[in-house]
C-alpha cells in the first residue's frame, strides 16, 4: 500500500553555511535512491526539511514493496555454451546453476534459453521475473548512499554510547523512518529508527511522538515550536524584518538571510539600538561589522543613511525580550568601538604616505610587489586617459593611491572594504574628488551586473588595473583552465569588455594589450600572450552579447571579424538584426558565403575591375549596380549608419542572383577569370564592411 515516507536525522547543531545544501542533498539523495529501486510513483513528491539540528525528507506515494520486474539476462555466447557436438558445455551448466540461484526459479534447463544475436554473434538469453523487495531494504540502501554522498564541509569522528566510533558532520542522536504510521526498521550511524524527535531546546518540553508521516511538519510547528522548512523560515524572517523596520529600509543580503535562517528554529525579530556617536564612522564599516560578526540587520533611512537602530533574529520568543535586546546591544558595542578606533587611527596617516609600504607587499613572486604593480597601473592609466582625452594627472594620482588602503587597519580587519575605505581616507586627505572616487571605482565592476566606474578617472584606472592583471597573470602561465580561475581573469575580462562596450570607449584592443605587455619588459617570467588573450576576450564578448539578447549568428557576423574597437559594436549588431529581417537577406547571405569560399580558393589579383573585360550582361549589370550603390554605402558607413549600410545591399540581390545564374566565374580565360574574381572581391568588401553577413546563411 502506498503511503507517505518520512525520514529524519536529529543531530547536534549543523554548520549554518552548509545547512541548505545538506538538506537538499539529503532529501534528493534518498528520493533518487528509492526511485532507482522502484519504490516511487511518477507523481511522488519529495519535500526537504532542514533546521539547525535536523535533516529530513517527506516523500509522498511511496510503495511498501517494489514491483516485480522482468529481467532478460545474457547467459553465454553460443560458441562457448555448446561443445563441438552441439551439446551443453560445462561452462553453460555451471552458469545455469548460478543463475537459478540468483533468479530463484529452480532448475534452469538449456531448452529454457532463448537464442538470439547480441550484436556480434548468437548468444543464449534467459528471461525471468524478479520479485519485488520490501521498503526496508530499499530505504536502507538509499539512506546509506545518500548520507555517503552528502556535501559535508568537514567530517568529525565521535563515539556512540556503545563505544563504537562514527563519522558524520555532527553527532547524530535520533533517527525517524515512518511509512505512514509504521516504523521502517532501518539503521544509520549506529541509530535504530523510531518515531520520536525533539522540539525547540527551550520552547518545547520533552520528546515529540510522530504518529504518522503526514503529521510531521504540523507536530514540529504546533508542539515543537520549530518551522522545519528552510524556505518557510526564511520568508517568515524576511516578513518580520520588514514589519519591524517600519519606515526604514532593511539591509538584508540573501547570504545573511540564508545564514540566519540556518541558525534559528523559531525566528523572532527584535529591534536594538547603538549610540549615535558611532555614526561618524563610515557606514560601510558599521554595516559590515554588524553583518559579518554579529549576523545583525542594519537599517537605513529614506536617503540611504545608516540608522542607529538595528534588527536581530532571535531563536527565543518571549513576552519580555529586554534581556535579549540588552545583551545584543552590549555585544555589538565593542565591535563598533573597534571600527571607530581603526577609522580614527587610519586617518592619522595620509594614503600617499602609505604608498612606499606597498614595496614590501608581495603581489606575485613572478610579478613583483604591489609597489611595482602600482607603477605599471599608473603608467597604463596615464596612457588610457590621454587616449580618451581626459586628465592624465588625475588618472596617475588615482592609480598611485588605488591600493594604499590595503595597508590600513580597517582594511586589514575587513578586506571587503578595500577601495571603499580608500575613498574615505582620500577625501579626508583633501585629494581631488575624482581621485578619491577612482580608488573605489577601480574595482568595478566587482561582479556580474555591478555598476561601471562613473568618473573618467575611475574608468581609466579600472581599465588599467584589469588589463595589468589579465595580461600579467596570463603572461606567467596562470590562465584559467576548466572551472579554475584563481585570479578571476574571466571577471577582469568581462569588466574590460563592459567598459569598452557600455561606455563606448574608442580604444583599440590590440593597442591596449600591446601597451600593457610592454609594462612587463625585462621580466624573465613573463611571455606576451596577446593572441591567446584576444581570443579569450572575444569568447567572453560572445557570452556578454548573448546575455543582451542577440542571436548566435548575429553575434558571429560581427565578432568573427575580430573588431579592434567595441564602441560601436551594439550599433553593428542592431544593423545585422535589421538586415536579417529583410526578405533579401537570406539570398545575399548565401551569395556572400559562396563568394567567401571562391576567394579563399584563389590567389588571383583582386584589384580594379576592367570594364572592357565584362562580357556577360549579368556581370555588366552587377558592376553597374555596385558602382551606382557604392557612394551611398560609403556615405552611410562613414556616418555610422550601419543599418543603412546593410539595408542598401538589398538593392543588389537581383544582380547578384543573375550573376551566379549566368556567369561562369572560373572561366578558362585567365583574364576573364581574374576580372570576375576582382568584381566579386569588390562586392565582398562592400557587403562585409559592417559584419560578415555570410554568417547569417543557413
Amino acid at each position: 500500500m502506498n503511503q507517505t515516507l518520512l525520514v529524519e536525522l536529529l543531530t547536534e547543531e549543523l554548520p549554518p553555511k552548509a545547512l541548505a545544501k545538506l538538506g537538499e542533498a539529503f532529501a534528493s539523495g534518498i528520493a533518487a535512491g528509492l526511485m532507482s529501486r522502484g519504490f516511487l510513483e511518477a507523481d511522488s513528491v519529495a519535500t526537504s526539511y532542514a533546521t539547525p539540528r535536523r535533516l529530513a525528507v517527506s516523500i509522498s506515494n511511496v510503495r511498501a514493496m517494489s514491483p516485480d520486474k522482468s529481467i532478460r539476462e545474457k547467459v553465454l555466447p553460443v560458441s562457448v555454451a555448446l561443445n563441438a557436438e552441439g551439446q551443453p558445455a560445462a561452462p553453460l551448466l555451471k552458469k545455469l546453476a548460478a543463475l537459478a540461484q540468483t533468479a530463484g526459479t529452480g532448475e534452469i534447463r538449456p531448452q529454457d534459453l532463448e537464442r538470439a544475436p547480441d550484436g556480434k554473434a548468437d548468444s543464449f538469453f534467459y528471461t525471468y521475473t524478479a520479485r519485488g523487495s520490501a521498503l526496508q531494504g530499499g530505504l536502507q540502501a538509499a539512506l546509506e548512499d545518500a548520507v555517503a554522498k552528502l556535501p559535508i564541509p568537514k567530517v568529525m569522528s565521535y563515539q556512540r554510547p556503545d563505544g563504537s566510533t562514527v563519522q558524520f558532520v555532527r553527532p547524530a542522536h535520533k533517527l525517524i523512518a515512518l511509512h505512514g504510521a509504521d516504523i521502517v526498521p532501518v539503521t544509520l550511524l549506529g541509530l535504530q529508527a523510531g518515531r520520536t524527535t525533539l522540539g525547540h531546546r527551550f520552547l518545547a518540553a520533552g520528546e515529540l511522538q510522530i504518529a504518522n508521516a503526514n503529521a510531521y511538519a504540523d507536530v514540529l510547528q504546533s508542539q515543537g515550536k520549530i518551522i522545519p522548512g528552510v524556505t518557510q523560515r526564511k520568508e517568515k524572517i524576511r516578513a518580520a524584518l520588514l514589519e519591524k523596520a517600519g519606515g526604514d529600509a532593511v539591509l538584508m543580503p540573501e547570504a545573511l538571510l540564508d545564514e540566519v535562517t540556518a541558525l534559528v528554529e523559531w525566528p523572532v525579530v527584535y529591534a536594538c539600538n547603538f549610540e549615535e556617536t558611532f555614526l561618524s564612522v563610515p557606514q560601510e564599516c558599521l554595516i559590515l561589522t554588524m553583518q559579518t560578526n554579529q549576523k545583525y540587520f542594519a537599517l537605513t533611512d529614506a536617503g540611504g543613511r545608516l540608522r542607529s537602530r538595528f534588527l536581530i533574529v532571535s531563536n527565543l520568543d518571549t513576552a519580555n525580550p529586554a534581556h535579549i535586546i540588552g545583551g545584543n546591544e552590549r555585544v555589538v558595542r565593542p565591535r563598533l568601538s573597534d571600527a571607530k578606533f581603526f577609522f580614527e587611527q587610519d586617518k592619522k596617516k595620509k594614503l600617499a604616505d602609505r604608498v612606499p609600504g606597498l614595496a614590501s607587499v608581495v603581489y606575485h613572486n613572478k610579478l613583483g610587489t604591489q609597489g611595482q604593480r602600482t607603477d605599471r597601473v599608473k603608467a597604463l592609466a596615464n596612457k588610457i586617459a590621454l587616449l580618451l582625452g581626459n586628465d592624465s594627472a588625475l588618472a596617475e594620482r588615482g592609480a598611485l593611491l588605488a591600493k594604499a588602503d590595503l595597508l590600513t587597519d580597517m582594511v586589514g580587519e575587513f578586506p571587503e572594504l578595500q577601495g571603499i575605505m580608500g575613498t574615505y581616507y582620500a577625501r579626508h586627505d583633501g585629494e581631488h574628488e575624482e581621485v578619491a572616487q577612482a580608488i573605489s571605482e577601480h574595482y568595478q565592476p566587482r561582479f556580474a551586473g555591478d555598476a561601471l566606474p562613473a568618473t573618467a578617472t575611475g574608468t581609466a584606472v579600472a581599465l588599467a588595473d584589469k588589463l595589468e592583471t589579465l595580461v600579467g597573470i596570463w603572461g606567467i602561465g596562470l590562465q584559467p583552465t576548466g572551472d579554475k580561475d584563481p585570479f578571476a581573469l574571466r571577471r577582469h575580462a568581462l569588466g574590460i569588455l563592459r567598459m569598452l562596450v557600455e561606455k563606448r570607449l574608442p580604444l583599440s584592443i590590440d593597442k591596449l594589450l600591446t601597451a600593457t605587455a610592454t609594462l612587463f619588459e625585462g621580466n624573465p617570467n613573463f611571455k606576451d600572450q596577446k593572441t591567446d588573450i584576444t581570443a579569450f576576450l572575444f569568447d567572453r564578448l560572445r557570452g556578454l552579447l548573448r546575455e543582451r539578447g542577440f542571436a548566435q549568428n548575429e553575434i558571429e557576423a560581427v565578432v568573427a571579424q575580430n573588431p579592434d574597437h567595441l564602441d560601436n559594436i551594439v550599433e553593428r549588431l542592431d544593423a545585422v538584426k535589421a538586415f536579417a529581417a529583410l526578405p533579401e537577406a537570406e539570398s545575399l547571405a548565401a551569395a556572400n558565403k559562396r563568394i567567401t569560399n571562391i576567394l579563399k580558393k584563389t590567389a588571383a589579383a583582386t584589384g580594379a575591375v576592367q570594364q572592357n573585360l565584362l562580357q556577360e550582361q549579368a556581370e555588366q549589370g552587377l558592376f553597374t549596380a555596385i558602382e551606382k550603390l557604392k557612394p551611398q554605402v560609403d556615405a552611410a558607413f562613414a556616418g555610422g549608419d550601419f543599418t543603412g549600410t546593410l539595408k542598401s545591399l538589398a538593392h543588389l540581390r537581383d544582380n547578384v542572383d543573375a550573376f551566379f545564374n549566368d556567369v561562369m566565374v572560373m572561366a578558362e580565360d585567365e583574364q576573364l577569370r581574374n576580372n570576375r574574381i576582382a568584381l566579386l572581391s569588390n562586392l565582398h568588401g562592400m557587403m562585409n564592411r559592417v559584419a560578415d553577413i555570410s554568417k547569417l546563411a543557413a
